[in-house]
């Protein structure tokens, strides 16, 4: 039996990737209360179901400060779960609540901004025991639906270290949930080259460019023999998931080059690999 347990902030996308869950053929509970996750636990046992998602926060109110009682009573069943937080900035959230108009559960009779504080205070025992913090700030539904897909559907990579690749523009600000953080801007920029500017790196003269210098062949060589030599030591520390993010100014060509490049790399030595452009179409007014 496996079990996920989703939790996080409110507004975060919980809900969203309870559904994804769902949709990838794995039985899911929302808004769980806590006490009741090992009696939960026991009859889907008895009933045959081998994939569980719970839903579990502070809408379960008093019920939620039983969290860790809950975790020991599926322990005494002797089931592998693990915990998936999901988390985003105060000014996404703010921004999410104001869209949608829905009230803060902690925040009846008081500011979305006071509601988000008090739930960064409950949840923080629960975040410092999560085995996934994923934030979810600047992710698409569809960017979260692989993200979610690739840490809990089964799959023939199941066991080993998925490596998630993220080129994006330091201006940008770094991902918060990477890993290994890789600055390109010491390349030769395409940017400033006319024939180049409107074009990405996916298109084949910007990668051409990137990759037609020494400077850039030497830095790709050597950064796949360094994540080569990172993935068994990472797989035998039970890490699953890798997310490496490579930077250049904007975004949109020289660190999309090199992440293609590197993809390239990994899936040529069978590693379970995918590439996302954060920022590719941020600024397409040049």
């Amino acid at each position: 039996m496996r079990i996920v347990i989703v939790t996080g902030m409110s507004g975060a996308g919980k809900t969203t990737a309870l559904k994804i869950l769902e949709d990838a053929g794995i039985h899911v509970a929302d808004n769980m209360p806590a006490p009741l996750l090992g009696a939960f636990v026991r009859f889907c046992q008895d009933t045959g179901i081998t994939q569980i998602a719970l839903g579990v926060d502070i809408r379960g109110g008093k019920m939620f400060t039983d969290f860790s009682l809950g975790l020991l009573e599926m322990d005494k069943f002797g089931v592998a779960w693990s915990i998936l937080f999901l988390d985003s900035s105060d000014e996404v959230l703010l921004k999410r609540y104001k869209e949608t108009r829905h009230m803060h559960p902690l925040a009846k009779n008081d500011l979305v901004s006071v509601g988000i504080q008090k739930e960064r205070v409950l949840l923080e025992e629960v975040r410092g025991r999560a085995n996934y913090i994923m934030d979810t700030s600047g992710l698409l539904p569809r960017q979260l639906k692989i993200k979610i897909l690739d840490l809990f559907a089964e799959s023939e990579n199941t066991g080993k270290l998925f490596i998630n690749i993220l080129s994006f523009g330091f201006k940008n600000g770094i991902p918060e949930e990477s890993d290994l953080v890789f600055d390109v801007r010491f390349l030769p920029n395409p940017f400033y080259s006319e024939e180049l500017k409107p074009l990405c790196g996916l298109d084949t003269p910007v990668r051409d460019y990137v990759m037609g210098h020494e400077v850039s062949k030497r830095f790709m060589d050597s950064l796949f023999a360094m994540i080569s030599f990172l993935v068994p030591h990472y797989i035998s520390e039970g890490k699953s998931q890798l997310i490496i993010s490579i930077g250049c100014t904007g975004g949109r060509h020289r660190s999309v080059a090199l992440s293609q490049e590197l993809h390239k790399a990994l899936l040529a030595h069978e590693n379970p690999v995918a590439v996302h452009h954060r920022d590719i179409d941020r600024d397409l007014k040049l």
